[in-house]
């Protein structure tokens, strides 16, 4: 084993708290997305760290959940969608032809702007994952991962007594933290959140924030927000994307006080968006 210490790999932390040279956790190089003859990204290289909140912000159609669904294959789902260019998970090519996909959106949970909870009780919710990939050896088990998975969705004390009952009764806000709790259930490293407060009043909002900043410190998170505060609020690092380009990425204290570019600077003076 090497024990000498490469000096220059040494991680240097940013203002923003996250190790500039910690290698990154999702890595994209020139990532191109088409829809049939329209392209929809242009050239997209980004480098995302482990542990943390990662921000993509800009007007709409401008790529960004395009690009948040490129980093777990769901772009597959649409025939007319060619995907070019390279995404890395820890070091690995998720569009490896021998990649199991079912696999890598195990590894890559996902949490969608409007709740979705399937018509399921809230057990079942949390338990369908880690019972299709076989995360549990018996039924004890399984409501051990269903219990940890409530309670570090915040969710535990509100519904402790009532996991039987369906969990689409729930109110919005319980509704995408059951399927945070979904999402978390079978270990992801990454969760993408496609504007996940959008549906949702500004109470549910501030529960959903806050979760966010407690999983950050176990999790990859990339969240597309429309709300500039939102990204100020949850993220470390923020991308700004305009037009299917990503125009500038950095710590987000950085991209909000001090953007390089002056369409950054544009979008969060409120000069377009």
């Amino acid at each position: 084993m090497h024990t000498m210490v490469d000096k220059h790999a040494e991680a240097v932390l940013h203002s923003d708290g996250v190790a500039a040279h910690s290698k990154p956790k999702v890595s994209a190089t020139n990532v191109n997305v088409y829809y049939g003859d329209k392209r929809a990204l242009n050239d997209v290289s980004v480098d995302v760290p482990d542990r943390g909140v990662m921000a993509f912000i800009g007007p709409s159609g401008c790529g960004k959940s395009t690009f948040l669904r490129c980093i777990n294959r769901m772009n597959d789902t649409i025939p007319s969608c060619r995907v070019t260019g390279k995404i890395t998970i820890d070091d690995q090519d998720i569009y490896d032809p021998k990649l199991d996909v079912v696999q890598l959106r195990a590894r890559v949970g996902m949490v969608f702007q409007k709740p979705n909870p399937f018509p399921k009780s809230i057990f079942e919710n949390v338990a369908y994952g880690p019972r299709i990939h076989g995360l549990s050896h018996s039924k004890a088990d399984l409501e051990e991962i269903v219990h940890l998975s409530l309670e570090k969705a915040g969710l535990w004390k509100e519904v402790k007594d009532r996991v039987g009952d369906s969990g689409t009764g729930l109110s919005g806000g319980q509704q995408q933290r059951l399927c945070i709790a979904r999402a978390i259930a079978v270990n992801p490293e990454v969760i993408l959140m496609d504007e996940p407060c959008s549906a949702l009043d500004p109470i549910a909002t501030a529960k959903i924030e806050e979760l966010i900043d407690e999983l950050r410190q176990n999790y990859c998170i990339i969240i597309v927000t429309h709300s500039m505060q939102q990204a100020a609020r949850v993220s470390q690092r923020t991308a700004f994307f305009h037009l299917g380009n990503l125009v500038e990425e950095g710590a987000t204290a950085d991209i909000f006080t001090n953007p390089r570019d002056k369409r950054t600077q544009d979008y969060i003076t409120g000069r377009f968006g």
